[in-house]
């Protein structure tokens, strides 16, 4: 239970005077349904006023403050601003200019001959002064201004100063805490007290309160990691070495050997499953490196040992390929490898779940369906995840109630993730890396064309697919504007198919399933030679045979997505050519991004360059970072604390007492306050 101290904080909006429905549901859709989401969102900006004793045209285009007196009104024609003419103490003139039907408005704002303390951005028009639209006109008398004003997220209806006295309110509700930091990173930081640094950060007083904030977040985050990891890792397992009869048997068969990476990692598995505490291995491999290969060595080490193994996708899509790719390595072992979707319905469902319940399958491979509540294992003994990037904490545990021991569980990703972003998503987790191409993959050619080319690029797909060989063309959107946009998955499909026939397909997100798949299935087997799709084909889809890869309006994709892409081709014996099809007109960011792609094949350089070259916003592993999606610690103050914070963590728990501590019972109101008190619970009930 919430602690009660924290309970006036997590009250909803409507609690705080003033607030009614209307207003609740303008508040909603920023996300903002409960005091503690108010105090949160910090301002994205400041006004800057600069209080001027009189006017003066040297500060033209900033915002100023100064008193002014009406003078005259000046309507003018029906369709003409409404100008309010006004004069400072040194009598200089200014022209206060209001559009549209503001005329009865601005009268009664600005009575003739009564000063009144005006603030605004000073424009130039002609030779005389203006300033269109003041933000404040106050009585003289009473105005008190801040030289600097936050401004925060607004939406249609909601000013910034009704949110600036709400936010205000929600503060008022924020109580005095206890310190949780531990005293020397506090005092290196000089960092202010917890509710201190709230009032200074909305109030834009310099960056201590800001990043302790930021801190806190990144602690409250990795203390919970730490916390599943103990909690899981005093939760007795089973160790299950396997045998080697199933695993051995697939190597023998392999036309190549495993790769040194390949080998280490697992060992690295092995070991952990020969142990009697559970797993929890995140496994980074770029694409193609061979990490299908090793989960199901990992798998099939399980099985030896008399238990279970789920694979767990993120797409049907892809759940389907990974079952057909997984069966046809196992071959013919002694091995049921079944498939489980949120489609499956009927006698093909009941199959599956009576073989699970009964033992029947070994290895069950799905989407979220198989950790449903009317699934239930024999013997659950290993979690494979594949690209599941918002597989957080939360669904960690829920593994746990799917088996009477917890599992063991590796996560895999082919996105390779910088350090300081993967300890957000990742921090319990014992990490291996696949940093070898395995024998027969070759880089692939990477070559940014202007889109200006696009006919030349056209022509080479028709000569690629004359060849015998197969594409993919992937667009940014799966349709286009009522403007029209060629970059869009059904315009491109169209005209391709002007040109190239039915032998163009076409798959994208909105489609229903039982036609996505025919689609991929046709392009698997050839009879659809160019693939035209969105970023549903980013991860997972293998069709050796398609070794040219097109990216329209390659600017608009980010690296991890670029990078995911180009993934699809190589995959087999053949050279293989990605080209990026760049806008006429790119950022200077984009230019770089691109470069990068055309430089490198390497996952993890693109990953370190890539957080390098941005440091923010789509920064290569931000979207895969679980269910880390911060408030406060934005991607330059995770790089800077987030190794801080881990090793403030552990302190916490290996030195100071845990939870139990002085500094313990603060960390369970940071807990609680950043909302991770899963990890609370589960301390309880472990």
């Amino acid at each position: 239970m919430r602690p009660a101290t924290l309970n006036p904080l997590f009250a909803e909006v409507t609690a705080l005077k003033g607030v009614g429905a209307t207003l609740a549901r303008q508040l909603a859709r920023l996300k903002l349904t409960r005091a503690v989401d108010l105090i949160f969102n910090l301002p994205v900006m400041a006004i800057e006023r600069v209080p001027l004793p009189a006017l003066d045209a040297a500060y033209v285009d900033r915002v100023v403050t100064v008193t002014l007196t009406p003078v005259a009104y000046d309507s003018g024609s029906p369709r003409a601003p409404f100008r309010v003419k006004a004069a400072d103490a040194a009598n200089t003139w200014i022209d206060l200019v209001f559009f549209g039907q503001n005329g009865a408005w601005a009268r009664k704002l600005l009575p003739l001959h009564e000063p009144r303390v005006v603030s605004g951005k000073l424009d130039r028009y002609g030779q005389s002064l203006q300033m269109a639209h003041p933000d404040v006109v106050l009585p003289a008398a009473a105005a008190s201004l801040p030289a600097r004003e936050p401004v925060y997220r607004l939406t249609e209806g909601l000013t910034n100063k009704r949110m600036a006295a709400l936010t205000a309110a929600a503060l008022d509700r924020a109580p005095e805490l206890p310190e949780w930091i531990e005293p020397s990173v506090l005092a290196r930081h000089r960092w202010p007290p917890w509710r201190a640094a709230l009032s200074a950060a909305h109030a834009l007083r310099g960056e201590a309160a800001p990043d302790r904030l930021a801190y806190d977040e990144l602690l409250a985050n990795q203390l919970a990691l730490l916390l599943v990891r103990a909690s899981t890792r005093r939760r007795r397992g089973r160790a299950l070495p396997g045998t080697g009869r199933l695993s051995d048997a697939l190597l023998a068969r392999l036309p190549w050997p495993l790769t040194g990476a390949q080998r280490r990692t697992v060992e690295e598995i092995r070991g952990d499953l020969a142990q009697g505490q559970p797993m929890l291995r995140l496994l980074q491999g770029d694409v193609g490196s061979g990490k299908t290969l090793v989960a199901l060595l990992a798998m099939l080490t399980v099985v030896e040992s008399g238990a279970q193994a789920a694979f767990l996708a993120p797409t049907e899509i892809l759940a389907r390929q990974h079952h057909a790719r997984l069966s046809e390595m196992v071959g013919d072992l002694p091995v049921r490898v079944a498939l489980l979707t949120g489609r499956d319905k009927g006698a093909e469902r009941a199959a599956v779940l009576s073989g699970l319940a009964g033992g029947g399958v070994d290895i069950l491979v799905g989407t979220h369906a198989i950790f449903q509540e009317a699934v239930a294992y024999r013997d659950l003994g290993l979690v494979v995840v594949d690209e599941q990037h918002k597989f957080g904490v939360e669904q960690r545990l829920a593994l746990q109630k799917k088996a009477a021991t917890p599992p063991h569980l590796l996560a895999m990703t082919a996105t390779p993730i910088p350090r300081t972003l993967a300890l957000t998503a990742y921090g319990e987790m014992d990490v291996s890396k696949l940093d070898e191409l395995p024998p027969g993959r070759s880089p692939v050619d990477t070559r940014v064309v202007a889109a200006s080319r696009i006919d030349d690029v056209v022509a080479g797909l028709a000569r690629h697919l004359a060849g015998g060989g197969q594409a993919y063309w992937v667009c940014p959107l799966v349709e286009g504007s009522e403007a029209g946009d060629e970059a869009a998955a059904t315009t491109r499909a169209a005209a391709l198919r002007a040109r190239f026939g039915e032998a163009v397909g076409l798959v994208h997100g909105r489609m229903k399933g039982a036609n996505k798949d025919a689609t991929m299935a046709a392009f698997a087997a050839g009879t659809v030679k160019l693939l035209v799709a969105t970023t549903v084909i980013e991860v997972g889809v293998d069709v050796p045979n398609a070794t040219l890869m097109i990216v329209e309006a390659a600017e608009r994709f980010g690296l991890a997505q670029l990078h995911q892409l180009r993934g699809r081709v190589g995959r087999g014996a053949g050279a293989s050519v990605c080209v990026l099809l760049r806008g006429d007109t790119v950022s200077e960011t984009a230019r770089a991004r691109l470069a990068l792609m055309r430089a490198t094949n390497d996952g993890f350089v693109i990953a370190e360059e890539d957080l390098k070259l941005r440091g923010a916003g789509e920064i290569l592993g931000v979207r895969q970072a679980g269910e880390a999606a911060f408030r406060l610690a934005d991607p330059e103050r995770t790089a800077k604390f987030i190794e801080v914070a881990r090793d403030d963590a552990r302190l916490l728990l290996d030195r100071d007492g845990g939870l139990e501590g002085a500094r313990g019972q603060a960390a369970r109101l940071l807990l609680y306050l950043f909302e991770r008190d899963a990890a609370v619970v589960l301390l309880r009930s472990g």
